[in-house]
C-alpha cells in the first residue's frame, strides 16, 4: 500500500475527500517501536469489513498495580470472612509486581513456574523460594507435564495475576506455620474468593466509584475508532462484562471525545455484553435483547432475528452472529487481550482474523531498547560459547584417536613417544578450554540474570524464557495475527494497510 507521500511521489492526484481520510499516514519507521502494531501473519486491512473489540484490557486499559492491590484486598477480606482464614493473612506483604502473565500454578505441590515453548520448566518458585536446577529437574523432568490436567492453572490474563501473587505468598505463610498445607484447596479458595469479588460487584463498584484511579483514559481511542469507521468498516463491541459496568466504563472512555459521537454507542454498529467468551465461540447460546435503562431482558422476550445498531444484546454465539450480519470468516478482525478466551479458541474453530492487545508490551519494548547493548553482548557470548564447545568436542575426539594409536601394540617406539607428548598437550588444551568454558558459562549466566531482572526480578520477560519464546509468547506468535500494546496504536496506520509478517529463518538458515 502507498502512504500519502508515496502516492503523490508516484504521480497520483489525491481527491480531497480521500486525502482527508488518509491524512499524513506515517511509514513504519515514523512510529515509535513501543507504539507499533506487530504482524505474525499477513493481513490486508482493506479486506476487513468488520472489526470487533473486547472491553477490559483492550479498549479499557487498567492501572495494573492499583487494580491488583484492590483485588488482593477484597479477596483477603472474603477469605477471612467467608472461608475461615485467620486475620493474620491480611498483614502479609503481597507484592503486585511479583507475578507476570503466562506463569503456571501447580495446585498439587504449591509451586508457580514458567514454561518455554517446548513446555520445559525454566524457573519455578515454591512460595517465594526459587527451586534449584536439581529440584526442578527432579520434580518436572521425569514425565511429560499434562497442562490440561486440573492440577495446573495457567495465569493467562492480567486479571489473574493477583491469584498467583496471593497463592505464592500464602504458600510461604502456610509452610512457616509448620502444619501440612492442602495447596490445592488453598488455590481453590483464592479463586473462589476473587470470583465472588467480581461476581457480586464488590470489585467493580469500587472501580465505578473512581474510574480515573483505575482506568487509563487514552485520548487517541475515539480518533482511532472514528478512523476505522470513516474507512467504511463496521465496528462491534463483544465483552464478557455486563451492561451496567460496560456502560459506565465506555462513557468514561468515549463520551464527549468527538462531536459526531455524542454517546459511546454511536461508535459501534453492534453492542454485545455478557458474551461469556470463550462460550460465545464454542456454544450456541441465544442472543437476548436487554433494556439499557434496567439492564434486564426486554419484555416481552422475543427471538433475536437481526442485530440492530440502536439496541443492546447479551449472550449470543458466533454462528448466529455471522448469519445475521452476513459478514464472516476473514472479513472479521477481532481485537482482544485474552489469549484463550479471545484469541486461541476463536482461531482454532473459526476463520476470523485476530489482534491481541498486550498492555505489558510497552514496558517490554522499553526495557529491551534500554538493554540493547547488553542483549547484543549476550548473543555474542552465546555464539562464542557454542564455538568453544565445538573446539572442546574436536580436541576430545583428537585425544581419543591419539589414545587408540598409543594402545596399538604395533606402534613403533619413536612414534609412541611423539604421540605421548601430543596426548599430554591435548589434555592440557582441553583443560584450558574447559576452564574458559566455565568462566564463559558464569559470564553468560550473570549477564542473562541482569537482563532478566530488568524485565521482572523473578520471571524475566513474559514473552521469553531463556533462549526460547515462553509458552505464552509462543501462543501469541501462533494465534494472534497482529499484536500491539493498545488499540490506539492502529491510529497512525492506514485503515487499508497491508500488514506483512517478517520472514522467519529456521535454524538451518541462520
Amino acid at each position: 500500500m502507498y502512504n500519502k507521500g508515496e502516492m503523490v511521489a508516484a504521480g497520483h492526484d489525491l481527491d480531497p475527500a480521500v486525502s482527508s481520510l488518509i491524512g499524513d499516514t506515517p511509514t513504519e519507521i515514523d512510529v515509535a517501536r513501543k507504539n507499533r502494531v506487530f504482524c505474525n501473519r499477513n493481513l490486508r486491512m482493506d479486506s476487513i469489513e468488520m472489526i470487533g473489540f473486547d472491553m477490559d484490557y483492550t479498549l479499557a486499559l487498567y492501572h495494573q498495580d492499583r487494580l491488583e492491590q484492590l483485588s488482593i484486598q477484597l479477596t483477603l477480606d472474603k477469605l477471612v470472612a467467608k472461608h475461615g482464614y485467620p486475620e493474620a493473612i491480611k498483614s502479609l506483604v503481597y507484592d503486585p509486581r511479583w507475578a507476570i502473565r503466562g506463569v503456571m500454578v501447580d495446585r498439587q505441590l504449591g509451586n508457580v513456574f514458567k514454561l518455554d515453548r517446548h513446555a520445559h520448566v525454566g524457573r519455578c518458585y515454591h512460595g517465594m523460594r526459587e527451586l534449584s536446577h536439581d529440584e526442578r529437574k527432579g520434580t518436572y523432568r521425569k514425565e511429560k507435564i499434562n497442562l490440561s490436567s486440573d492440577r495446573f492453572e495457567w495465569i493467562d490474563t492480567l486479571f489473574g495475576l493477583p491469584e498467583a501473587v496471593m497463592y505464592s505468598t500464602l504458600v510461604e505463610w502456610a509452610d512457616r506455620q509448620g502444619a501440612s498445607c492442602d495447596y490445592d484447596k488453598l488455590f481453590g479458595d483464592i479463586r473462589t474468593a476473587i470470583d465472588e469479588a467480581h461476581r457480586d460487584d464488590t470489585l467493580k463498584s469500587v472501580i465505578k466509584a473512581d474510574l480515573a484511579a483505575f482506568i487509563v483514559k487514552d485520548p487517541l481511542l475515539g480518533e482511532t475508532l472514528h478512523k476505522f469507521r470513516s474507512s467504511g468498516k463496521k465496528l462491534f463491541l463483544l465483552t464478557n462484562s455486563l451492561y451496567d459496568y460496560t456502560d459506565v466504563v465506555m462513557k468514561y472512555l468515549l463520551d464527549g471525545e468527538r462531536k459526531a459521537y455524542p454517546s459511546w454507542r454511536n461508535y459501534f454498529d453492534i453492542v454485545i455484553v455478557g458474551g461469556a467468551k470463550p462460550a460465545f465461540f464454542n456454544e450456541l447460546r441465544p442472543f437476548i435483547q436487554i433494556d439499557p435503562a434496567t439492564c434486564k431482558e426486554v419484555s416481552p422476550a422475543a427471538e433475536v432475528k437481526h442485530l440492530s445498531r440502536d439496541k443492546v444484546y447479551q449472550g449470543g454465539n458466533v454462528v448466529a452472529f455471522e448469519q445475521m450480519t452476513g459478514i464472516k470468516g476473514e472479513q472479521v478482525l477481532y481485537i482482544g487481550d485474552h489469549i484463550y478466551g479471545d484469541i486461541l479458541r476463536l482461531r482454532k474453530a473459526y476463520m476470523w482474523r485476530t489482534a491481541m492487545v498486550l498492555q505489558e508490551l510497552e514496558r517490554e519494548i522499553s526495557v529491551g531498547e534500554r538493554l540493547e547493548a547488553q542483549i547484543q553482548d549476550l548473543e555474542l557470548l552465546d555464539r562464542r560459547h557454542r564455538n568453544l564447545e565445538s573446539e572442546i568436542d574436536y580436541q576430545s575426539l583428537r585425544l581419543k584417536k591419539i589414545q587408540r594409536l598409543l594402545d596399538d601394540s604395533s606402534c613403533p617406539a619413536a612414534i609412541h613417544t611423539r604421540l605421548d607428548e601430543e596426548r599430554k598437550s591435548a589434555r592440557t588444551n582441553i583443560e584450558a578450554l574447559r576452564d574458559r568454558a566455565l568462566l564463559m558459562d558464569a559470564e553468560v549466566d550473570s549477564l542473562e540474570a541482569r537482563i532478566d531482572r530488568a524485565y521482572n526480578p523473578h520471571w524475566g520477560s513474559c514473552l521469553r524464557e531463556g533462549n526460547e519464546n515462553s509458552r505464552f509468547g509462543e501462543q501469541v506468535n501462533d494465534y494472534a495475527d497482529l499484536y500491539t500494546s493498545r488499540v490506539s496504536n492502529f491510529s497512525p496506520y492506514s485503515p487499508l494497510r497491508y500488514f506483512r509478517a517478517p520472514r522467519r529463518a529456521m535454524p538451518h538458515e541462520v
